[in-house]
């Protein structure tokens, strides 16, 4: 393994209880019945421990989008031609895609990182870390060099780096994981798949809204690209290389990155648990930075989340990705913020406590 991909795995700490029983502690404190909030509770009780501040705030949120494109769509696994990832990119950069209307309206920023778009695109607010010029075709043998899945989880750690780091703005302290490329429900497929031993028959969705032909030749793919491949369940980044996709091992790289600056990440759908399982398999201990957005209607998500054994937020029926579903979980996180800090005590409103005695 690269010797800053070994490091930044070893910098990821396990969340700080201390800061998480303060948390805790201060719900059971607030003017209203213990634990009334129910996975609002919850989710305070995390954010603390995640950022070791009992009462964290987040001023900037950032939806980090990895782009590229899939030599799988040569197979037709997908309704859209895989030209349309540069034509999505140019739109997601003018600001018209779905992400960036919820990302303003969450008060996040949108970030649109080229991994491995297929084409020589220029735009002043794309950051280039491009690893190639997509990947090859799965189905016919491995998507990329370890060499090159390596370098595009580091992107993705990267990324995150300069985004706490930044000082013309206050730097980022919780990022949203988004994705862009055509054919990646396929390649996530077969990353699931080959890390959780499940069948293709069960993880494989319909994606882009392929018709029942197009799902029968979809799962036919995975199942190919996994038999020609042999991909080492032991090793992610086995399995990111031989049948992953740029922007997944970059998503892998930017919850590692999340992980090891003590960040939130929030986990959009399908291609953001494929990125979220190879985590974890890389570093175990990344796991407790996770935040399941939502339960994504693409047929392997629900899965997916149980492997991780993570609970959604919300459950819209959503399969769009870009990290649209992360978008609209941030006024959650925002609202659990707000008990924390804004709620009263008892003792504050001169409330009787749950034992009946007044407190002042």
């Amino acid at each position: 393994m690269n010797d800053k991909l070994r490091q930044l795995i070893d910098s990821i700490a396990q969340p700080d209880g201390v800061a998480a029983s303060a948390a805790s502690a201060h719900l059971d404190q607030l003017t209203k019945p213990p634990g009334s909030l129910g996975k609002l509770e919850s989710l305070a009780i995390q954010l603390a421990g995640i950022t070791g501040v009992d009462k964290p705030e987040f001023d900037r949120k950032t939806v980090m989008v990895m782009a590229a494109d899939h030599g799988v769509c040569e197979e037709g696994v997908s309704a859209f031609p895989a030209e349309v990832t540069q034509q999505m990119l140019y739109n997601m950069l003018s600001g018209g895609a779905a992400i960036n209307v919820l990302a303003r309206h969450a008060g996040a920023d949108v970030q649109v990182i080229d991994v491995g778009v297929n084409a020589d695109v220029a735009h002043p607010d794309l950051v280039n870390r491009k690893v190639r010029m997509g990947t090859s075709n799965i189905a016919k043998g491995p998507a990329m060099l370890r060499t090159e899945a390596e370098q595009a989880v580091l992107a993705g750690a990267e990324a995150v780096a300069e985004a706490v780091a930044e000082a013309v703005k206050r730097g980022t302290r919780l990022f949203v994981t988004g994705e862009l490329g055509i054919g990646n429900t396929t390649a996530s497929a077969a990353v699931v798949c080959a890390l959780t031993g499940l069948e293709p028959e069960v993880i494989v969705g319909r994606g882009t809204g392929v018709d029942s032909a197009g799902l029968t030749r979809k799962i036919a793919v995975v199942c190919r690209a996994l038999d020609v491949n042999q991909p080492d369940a032991n090793d992610a980044l086995d399995v990111l290389t031989k049948v992953g996709g740029l922007e997944i091992a970059a998503l892998a790289g930017v919850i590692l990155g999340a992980a090891a600056h003590r960040c939130p990440v929030v986990l959009d759908g399908f291609i953001s648990g494929a990125a979220a399982l190879a985590a974890r398999a890389l570093a175990p201990a990344s796991a407790a930075y996770m935040l399941a957005s939502h339960a994504s209607d693409e047929r392997g998500h629900a899965a997916v989340l149980r492997q991780l054994k993570l609970e959604p937020m919300l459950q819209l029926d959503m399969r769009l990705g870009e990290g649209t579903g992360g978008a609209l979980s941030l006024h959650l996180i925002d609202a659990a913020c707000r008990i924390m800090r804004e709620m009263a005590t008892f003792a504050d409103a001169g409330v009787s406590d749950g034992q009946g005695a007044a407190q002042r």
